[in-house]
């Protein structure tokens, strides 16, 4: 019973333990993640402060810090709600432990007490001998020693548990310096984010003296990303009129064949008609005109027969080797062919796996509205502006065909098709694909240049089949 007792203590602890051990894993995964951010915003941010003037990305930069920087600090407090929990969990499992030691050592105590009153060679002797049969002598005897044997799993119990009890003592008192370290780690951090915040003001009245020059800029930026948005949304129309127009070619060349296949048996159906009236007395030449007829008629079936209408590929069609999509699912002309459709569910699937266009980048500006605190400056974006060297090579995100590659607003910019979803790369200062390419994930699509304000970086984008941009952030994979 002392052998279960200790067995399920165990047990118990040490699920509570490895729970515990995942959640704080995960964290501190996350924590990693930001610190690596904050690490590239830093270096970023330094870079832009060699240049004389304030701009607005420095002002990006910073917001993105400060965001940053409270992830990181709320992430440090569920930490340590953690660490308290895992604390006060040990605590009361010392408190258990203690008080099951105790229980088997009374039980221990009370057996040590009985064996010593009974250890007499004759008070033995004299029970063994005092059984009614021989029967009852050998079952005492056994009892006799299974008793011996039950103190000494008392005693080996007792053992352990103190063990378990000095190890669950000393993890306690590593979560309270853990936990010491990791408050420790929070004042930093919030110092940091005291010190960020004064950056930001900084930089806001110096920005301030400026706002007419940076209001002139922002506007510049929005009508260019006017102009590519209605580039783009071209250039997705002519990729939509085109599919439509294919698929109509092969409608109509599907009714073409048909009528053809028909007339054709018709025309060999009157033959052979024709060919019994004339040969009334030649059964045999007849049955062999009937059959030729009959074997052209077949023959032409067969021809034909890969010219029908071709139906649409479904979502659980083996030919797209994709077989999970949502049923509810809107079908769009640019999946009218397998490739389309296993192209748009592929990248689909890869939601929140997509690699990064650039190796190493930091994003400066998110998708959306941005709001610069202090000031009046807003600014929109259709994707995420990755702050990177001039020059870093720009990569495909996923398989698809090239739709445009050229300038667009002064600005060098390609655009990948997917089935009924496409990417879009701007601010190139090199362009290494074509047209019409076929690209695969990791294909090199160009070199990045320079933004309007003058800053190395690029502009990614992610459209769907109605030229609505997406927010790229849920599609990427985390760094």
């Amino acid at each position: 019973m002392s052998k279960q007792i200790f067995s399920f203590i165990a047990v118990l602890l040490f699920s509570g333990f490895v729970a515990v051990a995942q959640n704080r894993e995960e964290l501190q995964k996350q924590k990693q993640s930001i610190e690596r951010e904050l690490a590239e915003l830093n270096q970023l941010y330094r870079e832009t402060q060699k240049s004389t003037k304030s701009s607005v990305k420095q002002l990006a930069i910073i917001k993105r810090k400060i965001n940053a920087r409270e992830a990181l600090i709320n992430g440090i407090n569920r930490e340590v709600k953690q660490l308290d929990e895992t604390i006060y969990l040990n605590e009361r499992d010392i408190y258990r432990l203690r008080k099951e030691l105790d229980t088997l050592k009374v039980k221990y105590a009370k057996s040590i007490v009985f064996a010593y009153k009974n250890r007499s060679s004759y008070e033995y002797l004299n029970f063994l001998f005092s059984a009614s049969n021989f029967n009852d002598a050998l079952k005492r005897a056994a009892y006799l020693k299974s008793y011996r044997q039950n103190r000494e799993t008392q005693a080996n119990t007792i053992v352990k548990s103190e063990q378990l009890l000095q190890d669950k003592i000393g993890v306690l008192s590593a979560n309270k310096k853990e936990r010491l370290s990791t408050l420790e780690v929070q004042n930093k951090q919030l110092l940091d984010l005291e010190q960020d915040r004064k950056e930001q003001d900084q930089v806001v009245a110096q920005l301030k003296g400026k706002e007419k020059e940076l209001n002139k800029q922002i506007r510049d930026k929005e009508s260019q990303r006017q102009k590519v948005a209605v580039a783009i949304n071209a250039v997705i129309r002519r990729e939509i009129e085109e599919a439509k127009k294919r698929e109509e070619a092969k409608r109509l060349k599907a009714l073409e064949d048909a009528r053809k296949l028909k007339a054709a048996q018709d025309a060999a159906a009157a033959q052979v008609a024709a060919d019994k009236k004339n040969a009334a007395g030649k059964p045999a030449s007849g049955n062999a005109a009937g059959n030729n007829a009959a074997n052209m008629v077949a023959a032409n079936g067969a021809n034909n027969s890969g010219s029908a209408n071709p139906p649409r590929p479904t979502l659980n069609d083996a030919t797209t080797g994709v077989t999970s999509a949502a049923k509810d699912r809107t079908y769009s002309p640019l999946e009218s062919t397998p490739e389309g459709m296993e192209l748009s569910l592929n990248f689909e699937n890869n939601r929140g796996r997509l690699p990064w266009p650039v190796s190493n980048g930091v994003v400066t500006v998110g998708f959306g509205t941005q709001n610069y605190a202090g000031t009046k400056l807003i600014q929109k974006s259709d994707g995420l502006e990755i702050a990177v060297p001039v020059g870093s090579p720009v990569r495909c995100v996923a398989d698809g065909e090239v739709v445009y590659a050229g300038e667009v607003a002064d600005e060098n910019i390609v655009l990948v098709k997917h089935g009924k979803y496409f990417t879009g790369y701007k601010n190139l200062s090199a362009v290494a694909v074509s047209r019409d390419q076929k690209v695969k994930a990791g294909t090199v699509l160009g070199k990045s240049g320079t933004s309007i304000d003058g800053e190395g970086g690029i502009l990614f984008m992610i459209m769907n089949d109605k030229s609505v941009a997406q927010n790229p952030a849920p599609w990427l994979r985390s760094k």
